[in-house]
């Protein structure tokens, strides 16, 4: 006896084939079956014909760094297939947290969410939220511009020699911690302050760790294809997947750019770079 059986659905695997119908067999969380279930025997049975059986959805952009400590059933994602969220994107990740961002993020949570930063680390993030439970799959990314604050405030120049160091580090940290890349918002102060070097060198660090690099890009209009070229150096250089955070090419006069973008980075996948996936 199955705990629950969905009858005669489109099933969507994942794996890239084709849609077929099937039955799926359920017990407790484990799929033991799927195909033409002869003589159905289950605590629950849907017919799911007409409906379609697929995979959780995946969010690969999300800001979901704190509301998922405020309502950790996460039901409006749920609610539209999501089960994974990944977090920390456009180079604003909830920690690591300097001296200074501290106290202020810590005074705006309170006051937006009631919730008590208690954390410095992503390490701390990460125990905060095990502790808390949550209802979907979480893929943190250490932000850019969270480090670079907490080493250099909002300086607008290059970092020190030493400051550079020192952002190496916490980014080394986060990745040991859990993180699974790199993310920059590259039109946001302070990580607008940063040169194409800059990120290179902090983005090898992540290649080292198996991370990738997740960028808001310098710009989305008349800039566009610069700055994808920019995210397609810096990961050919780093040795790191690339990830675009929002492709596209904003206002009228920049939409004949679109087939232009698309294969810059057509070319940069047949060379060899990777995105994530």
């Amino acid at each position: 006896m199955w705990d629950l059986l969905i009858q005669q659905a489109q099933v969507i695997d994942g794996s890239g084939a084709p849609a077929f119908v099937a039955d799926l067999a359920i017990s407790g969380d484990i799929i033991v079956q799927v195909g033409q279930v002869s003589a159905p025997q289950a605590r629950t049975i849907i017919d799911g014909t007409g409906l379609t059986v697929a995979p959780g959805l995946i969010d690969l952009h999300t800001h979901s760094d704190y509301t998922l400590l405020v309502n950790p059933l996460a039901e409006s994602k749920v609610h539209q297939g999501v089960t994974t969220e990944v977090i920390g994107n456009c180079g604003t990740s909830p920690a690591p947290l300097g001296d200074e961002a501290y106290p202020i993020v810590r005074g705006r949570m309170a006051q937006q969410y009631q919730l008590d930063v208690t954390w410095r680390t992503l390490g701390g993030y990460l125990e905060r939220m095990a502790e808390s439970g949550v209802a979907v799959n979480v893929v943190p990314i250490v932000g850019h511009g969270t480090v670079r604050s907490a080493i250099m405030g909002y300086a607008q120049r290059r970092p020190t020699a030493s400051e550079l160091e020192r952002m190496k580090a916490l980014i080394a940290d986060a990745m040991a911690e859990g993180a699974f890349g790199l993310s920059t918002g590259l039109v946001y102060a302070p990580g607008c302050y940063a040169e194409t070097d800059e990120i290179v060198e902090l983005a090898r660090v992540v290649g080292r760790a198996g991370g990738m690099y997740f960028s808001h890009i310098r710009g989305e209009s008349d800039s566009v294809l610069e700055a994808a070229q920019e995210a397609i150096t810096i990961g050919e250089r780093a040795g790191v997947a690339v990830q675009i955070s929002h492709l596209k090419t904003a206002g009228y006069a920049n939409w004949e750019k679109t087939p232009l973008l698309l294969d810059l980075l057509d070319r940069a996948h047949e060379r060899g770079l990777e995105s994530p996936g």
